[in-house]
């Protein structure tokens, strides 16, 4: 009897020490993944940061005031300091030729968007009440491309959209409502809707409206 009572017993012992190591793996699993997703969001925020900061030139050109009188105060001294803060110069320097040339495209997007077959298309499709098909799309993209360097790459690099969601971002760009979205996407106005919301919750990680999401889209 005292024989099987011990063998009850280390089995017991056995089962309460699985699970002891089945809740701390569970712990550390839980807890490396919320790093994981931390991480992921700041370098999300990151990128945003980055791309809103991208045109502005003004701003730009504060940092490379500052970066001047800098390097002047250093003179000789810390070459190595130097030579780092006159990089960072130069790469502002560059970007802000960059997005001064990127701002007087966007200066006539509207104009190139609105006399586009793109946009023509578009049209007939709302008038017909029918959706795009891939070509359409494609034109599209190619479009804003043309016109925001980048932008689907922007847009791909912050999220992993789904082929809809990517649509309504397109659509978006091209100024189209909401509710001809849903038209040219075949989606009721309560999903677009919630598409628009959830993207901006998504990328950036607290509740946001719809219209925050496209006053984001068109930001970029």
């Amino acid at each position: 009897m005292n024989e099987i009572m011990s063998i009850l017993t280390q089995r017991e012992l056995f089962l309460v020490g699985l699970g002891m190591v089945f809740y701390v793996v569970l712990f550390v699993v839980t807890v490396l993944n919320s790093r994981r997703k931390v991480l992921q969001m700041q370098k999300r925020l990151d990128k945003v940061r980055a791309m809103q900061e991208q045109y502005d030139i003004e701003g730009n050109r504060q940092k490379i005031a500052e970066l001047e009188n800098l390097i002047q105060k250093l003179g000789d001294e810390n070459s190595m300091l130097r030579l780092e803060l006159e990089e960072k110069k130069a790469t502002l320097d560059y970007n802000n030729k960059v997005a001064i040339i990127d701002n007087a495209r966007r200066q006539q997007a509207e104009t190139v968007i609105f006399s586009s077959n793109a946009y023509r298309r578009l049209q007939e499709c709302l008038n017909s009440g029918k959706k795009l098909n891939c070509e359409d799309w494609g034109e599209l993209s190619l479009l804003l491309n043309s016109i925001y360097t980048g932008f689907t790459e922007k847009l791909y690099s912050l999220y992993p959209m789904s082929e809809h969601e990517s649509h309504v971002c397109l659509l978006i760009k091209m100024r189209i409502q909401p509710k001809d979205i849903a038209i040219l996407t075949a989606h009721s106005k309560e999903s677009i809707a919630t598409t628009r919301s959830r993207l901006y919750n998504k990328v950036f990680g607290r509740k946001g409206s719809s219209k925050n999401w496209d006053d984001f889209i068109l930001s970029l």
